[in-house]
Order: structure tokens, then C-alpha cells, then sequence
């Protein structure tokens, strides 16, 4: 760089995290692997990415050049999370005071970091690996940030071989990950309560904000969803989801008497990157509900992730369906753990219905009124119906 001074104002949009001069070259030369790596430039990108969980405030990207003490240059890059304790959410105020601050208390907003100063990356089979953390910046008013590898990854949509393969290496993770095997991430707390997080999620996020608003007649009037229902042809849905949602609290009783394992805990496609020069791997970011949880559980975002970013159309999900159970009871079985298929399906379809069933329809979205808007009602009463549809399996 050519001074402190344009490095200070290179790195502004970083804020209280950008690096001084020494700790910046030294970050530097960590990502390149070069000793003596001299950065040259540098530029910060915002992630155009729409951030949907409280524990993180802000994604960012560093990208820049270096020379090296042989005299050639080369590019490098750098992910860039910050965390944050919810309490520190602008939203906040947007949960009910009389649970606020259990809210507060009980999302593991540290979890990621946790992650990466875990064991974890010996466990993971051969095919999933964690991203290069090149530094970890801890704060005492709970906040943190990651300084991680950039995944330049592959480009398209994912074949089908693609989710059999994620599907085996989930099942692999979650035999290696059994209860008897491992503990939590993050030790303490309610981490080794089978089924915990699935169930305050659901007794929070579904039973007293989802249900309620999907029992609502006015919710189904608005012309949003009134359309979308009407042009999909679905005026059944709404009761069938009352229906099943009455019996969540026994479907959850189920989940915790399956067998239990720690797994990834939200393994949709956008969590686990390929990269572009390894088509074979998947780079795990993003864990999430560290606790034993009913095998099968991650199946349910793998399914559903990408159609619920509009990146897959609900009609195949079908097909991915057929394709990632016997793939994820093949992972199993390649570590020794044999579990009934109708375990694997309960677990995987309970969780679905419990964590994505009640929650796809945007009504967050009903003060916007644009086709963008009409589009994404209309796909997600299509995904809703097609999560109800499975999960009739096991109901």
C-alpha cells in the first residue's frame, strides 16, 4: 500500500474492524501462504446477499494484490463475517418482550466461531471440508468477526448427482457425530438436550407467530395471497396446514425418541459451496442448532434450500426427494450406524414439516405490492404445498 493514510481510508467501510497497517500485511500473507507477502491494493465489496439470520450483521468481501518477495504479484481475496449477540439486532424490538430476552440468551450467535476452534474439521469425511479462517476477532460487547477463505465457486444449478452426493456425505457427518461420539460445539447450556432447538424454534417462530397468522381470515384475504392460492389452484391449503399444525407438539415427541445425532444443523445448498477448481467437495459454512437432533434433520433444508431462494422450482423437489434418502442411509451405513428407513424418513420429513411447512409463505411481504412480489407469493403456496405433500408420508 502506498501509506497508512490510504490503507485507513481504503479499509473505512470496515469500521471498528478494519486492521492496522502490520495486522493487515500480516492477514495478507496468510492468504496468499507467502511470508513476506507486500499488499499493493485492496478494495471492499459488500455481499449482495440478503442476510436472514439475526447473528450476523454484515458480510463483506476484501479483494486485492500483492507483491511478493520474488517480485511478482499476485491477486487474493478474503470473506469477511460479522456476528453479533441478537441483542445487538435492529429488529429486536420486533419480538414480543415477554420472550425477548430468552431470545437473546438462547441464539448461539458464537456458534461459527465455536466451529472453526472445534475438532470438527478432523471428523468431517473425506469431501466436506471447513473454509480457511485466516483470523478470528472476538469483542467484549458480543461481537465477533471471521476472517475466511472466498469461495470462488462453481457456477449453474445443481444436478441431481450433486444432492446424492451432499445427501451420503451428510449421513457420513452425522454417524461420525453421534451423541456417544461427540459433544456440542459449544459446551454448556441445553447443548446436549436432544431435539432442543428444533422445538424452541417451533414453540416460537411456528406455534406462536406463524400459526396464528395462518389461522387469521384476514391473511388469506389479502390480495396477495388470495391470488397466489387462486392462480395455484390451492384453496385446500390452508386448512391442511391448521390441521397439521395441531399436531406438531406429537410430531415433535417423535423426533426426540428417534435416534439422535449433532449434525450440520441447516445443510442447505448455500451452505455447503463448491468450489470451482474441486467440483467434488462441498465447503460446510453456516452450522447451525447445535444439538443432538433426530437423524435425518438435515435433509430437510438440503431438500428445500435453493426453492426457497427461487433458484429451483418446487416441482423438483419430488425427485430430489427419491434421490437424497437412500443417499443420506447409504452416509450411514459407510460409518457403521444402521438406522430403518422410516426412522430416517420421520426425522428427515418431522423436522421439514416443524422448521419450513408453516414459514414459506412471505407474508412478512404484504406492504408490497409489485410483480416481483405477486411471482414470490405464487412460488412459495407452490413449495408450501409441495412440503405438505411429502410430509403426508409420515402424518
Amino acid at each position: 500500500m502506498n501509506s497508512t493514510a490510504s490503507l485507513t481510508e481504503t479499509l473505512a467501510p470496515l469500521g471498528r474492524d478494519a486492521l492496522g497497517e502490520q495486522e493487515f500485511s500480516q492477514l495478507v500473507e496468510s492468504i496468499t501462504g507467502q511470508p513476506g507477502a507486500r499488499p499493493t491494493a485492496v478494495r471492499v465489496e459488500p455481499v449482495d446477499y440478503l442476510i436472514g439470520t439475526p447473528s450476523t450483521a454484515e458480510l463483506l468481501r476484501l479483494l486485492g494484490t500483492a507483491a511478493l518477495p520474488n517480485g511478482d504479484e499476485v491477486k487474493w481475496s478474503c470473506f469477511i463475517k460479522k456476528l453479533q449477540s441478537v441483542r445487538h439486532w435492529p429488529l429486536i424490538h420486533l419480538i414480543p418482550e415477554p420472550v425477548r430476552q430468552d431470545f437473546i440468551d438462547n441464539m448461539p450467535w458464537q456458534l461459527e466461531v465455536a466451529v472453526h476452534r472445534s475438532d470438527i474439521a478432523g471428523i468431517l469425511p473425506d469431501g466436506l471440508r471447513l473454509p480457511t479462517a485466516y483470523r478470528i476477532d472476538e469483542h467484549e460487547d458480543d461481537r465477533a468477526v471471521l476472517w475466511m477463505e472466498n469461495v470462488d465457486q462453481a457456477p449453474g444449478c445443481w444436478p441431481m448427482e450433486r444432492f446424492e452426493r451432499a445427501a451420503y456425505l451428510l449421513g457420513r457427518l452425522s454417524a461420525r457425530r453421534q451423541t456417544h461420539l461427540v459433544e456440542p460445539f459449544r459446551r454448556g447450556g441445553y447443548g446436549e438436550t436432544a431435539g432442543i432447538g428444533l422445538r424452541y424454534y417451533t414453540t416460537g417462530r411456528v406455534q406462536l407467530a406463524a400459526l396464528p397468522g395462518l389461522a387469521d381470515d384476514q391473511t388469506w384475504r389479502h390480495p396477495m395471497l388470495a391470488s397466489a392460492v387462486c392462480n395455484a389452484g390451492d384453496h385446500g391449503l390452508r386448512d391442511e396446514l391448521l390441521e397439521l399444525g395441531a399436531r406438531l407438539p406429537a410430531v415433535l415427541d417423535a423426533l426426540d425418541a428417534l435416534p439422535q445425532t449433532y449434525q450440520h444443523g441447516d445443510a442447505s445448498p448455500q451452505n455447503l459451496l463448491v468450489p470451482k477448481d474441486n467440483e467434488n467437495e462441498f465447503v460446510v459454512i453456516d452450522w447451525g442448532f447445535d444439538c443432538p437432533q433426530a437423524v435425518g434433520f438435515d435433509l430437510g433444508q438440503l431438500l428445500i434450500g435453493l426453492a426457497h431462494a427461487g433458484e429451483l422450482s418446487a416441482d423438483a423437489l419430488p425427485a430430489v426427494h427419491r434421490t437424497i434418502v437412500p443417499a443420506f442411509m447409504e452416509g450411514l451405513a459407510a460409518e457403521g450406524m444402521i438406522v430403518p428407513e422410516e426412522q430416517v424418513r420421520y426425522g428427515y420429513l418431522g423436522s421439514l414439516l416443524c422448521r419450513a411447512a408453516f414459514t414459506a409463505l412471505p407474508l412478512e411481504l404484504f406492504g408490497k405490492n409489485d410483480a416481483a412480489t405477486e411471482s414470490l407469493f405464487y412460488e412459495r403456496v407452490r413449495l408450501t404445498r409441495a412440503i405438505v405433500d411429502l410430509v403426508k408420508e409420515i402424518i
